[in-house]
């Protein structure tokens, strides 16, 4: 008997969700070198080869940003021409931990075309630079304590949320939720990052 798709993915978010704030078994393993990390799969920086506005958000990689609201606007304005995905996420969120790892892959495989950012909501700065050591991610994450930045791309309450930008610089729609699948992410980014 097969089973419908809706249930499935139903089944995967249940799942998600019970595993709660759980380590992490995906690669990079905890430790690993930061840059190292951050590559694509051909070994290189996505800094390098991309655009220089792309390869100045990806020369940042891993990092967690200062600056609140107003860098992140900035950072937007500066992306304006490429379509930006932005990923809302806490360390103590389970699911927020279970689909960075699509939201990684995604940005070694597309990077020099979209620009890949996210905001660290409700978090402390602590830990979230502990658990950017166990993933490090090729693309940085600004520290957004109290969700001011959250609110400017309309995800201040879900855990976790995805903005989508356009080119034009405008959203164009925000995923309030976990992402079940990388597939799941890649057809979202086909359909709304371009």
């Amino acid at each position: 008997m097969a089973v419908p798709r809706s249930a499935l993915a139903l089944l995967v978010a249940v799942v998600v969700t019970l595993a709660g704030c759980g380590g992490l078994e995906s690669d990079p393993q905890p430790g690993a070198d930061r840059a190292t990390a951050v590559r694509g799969q051909d070994g290189r920086s996505l800094a390098r080869g991309a655009p220089p506005e792309l390869a100045a958000v990806y020369a940042r990689g891993g990092q967690l940003l200062e600056g609140g609201p107003k860098a992140f606007r900035a950072q937007l304005d500066e992306l304006r021409g490429y379509p930006v995905v932005v990923n809302k996420w806490a360390s103590w969120c389970g699911p927020c931990r279970a689909e960075l790892p699509y939201f990684r892959a995604q940005a070694l495989e597309r990077g020099r075309r979209i620009a890949f950012l996210a905001s660290n909501t409700n978090d402390s700065d602590g830990a979230a630079t502990q658990f950017l050591d166990e993933l490090p991610l090729p693309f940085p994450s600004y520290s957004d304590p109290n969700g001011d930045i959250a609110q400017i791309f309309q995800a201040a309450v879900a855990f976790p949320s995805t903005a989508f930008y356009g080119r034009d610089g405008r959203l164009a729609t925000v995923k309030q939720g976990v992402y079940a699948s990388e597939d799941e992410l890649a057809a979202d980014i086909d359909r709304y990052a371009r």
